[in-house]
């Protein structure tokens, strides 16, 4: 039969690391977001490249000036993944020293709190930088003024 207080112990460690296995889902959905937000830059981008113009051609700024956006956008976007993969991987080294701290004895919570703490600290960079690609995407998004008919009276 099973020492009544190492099983309550355990239960207890249990209960600590279910709050940051959720919060790994949530990492986990958006990055799952991210991912598609990149996709959608990279083949928006390979689009422009496989109709790129010659120089003198009229529309060879405009496709240089948005290759150039969607260049920033692939980096902040990478950039946030790269973030917030750290921040799930900070996670998951808390949820092993929780457990690794309660099976053996050991006394390192101040340090599996600096992991967390970091761990947050990743993941709101990440959402920062997710704020700013989507700002990029729609300061990008123009939609010609004839298409709107600002000019004519109703």
């Amino acid at each position: 039969m099973a020492n009544p207080s190492t099983v309550a112990d355990l239960a207890h460690t249990i209960q600590l690391a279910v709050a940051p296995v959720f919060l790994l889902t949530g990492i986990g959905a958006f990055l799952n977001m991210l991912t598609g937000r990149l996709a959608r830059v990279v083949d928006r981008a390979r689009k422009i490249e496989a109709a790129f113009t010659p120089p003198d051609h009229p529309r060879h700024a405009q496709q240089v000036l948005e290759l150039r956006l969607l260049d920033r956008r692939i980096r902040v976007v990478n950039t946030a993944i790269f973030l917030c993969t750290s921040s799930a991987v900070a996670v998951c080294m808390t949820i092993a020293g929780l457990f690794v701290s309660s099976l053996f004895g050991l006394g390192f919570t101040q340090t599996m709190a600096i992991v967390f703490v970091l761990a947050m600290l990743l993941l709101i960079v990440g959402l920062v930088l997710f704020l700013i690609e989507v700002r990029m995407a729609v300061a990008a998004i123009r939609v010609r003024d004839e298409l709107l008919e600002r000019n004519e009276r109703r």
